[in-house]
């Protein structure tokens, strides 16, 4: 059974710093471009960021850009987001996402997904 677990959300205030890091278990973790995703109320789910499988390649989006870092260690299984000076429009739910997709950027190339984890940016 495939289990992704996030964890490392909270309330941080604007300019602040959250790391994030998604525990993966029930499957070969190397296989796996690892995706962060984030949904906020009445938005559709946003791609973040993605980790090729042994970490050599990432991709962001232009908005997470020098912001985010994605980050991944193929011993202990987890995939992690570093998110630096953030901003009150970051508030979401953050999740991350494994998929046998090398170039994905769609929730639709991802085929297991955690629980989410809350991060909200105070002005």
């Amino acid at each position: 059974q495939v289990q992704l677990v996030e964890s490392g959300g909270g309330l941080v205030q604007a300019g602040g710093s959250l790391r994030l890091s998604c525990a993966a278990s029930g499957l070969t973790f190397s296989v796996y471009t690892m995706g962060w995703f984030r949904q906020a109320p009445g938005k559709e789910r946003e791609f973040l960021a993605r980790i090729s499988r042994y970490g050599g390649t990432t991709y962001y989006v232009d908005s997470v850009k020098g912001r985010f870092t994605i980050s991944r260690d193929n011993a202990k299984n987890t995939v992690n987001l570093q998110m630096n000076s953030l901003k009150p429009e970051d508030t979401a739910i953050y999740y991350c996402a494994a998929g046998v997709r090398q170039s994905g950027v769609g929730p639709q190339d991802y085929h297991h997904w955690g629980q989410g984890t809350q991060v909200t940016v105070s002005s």
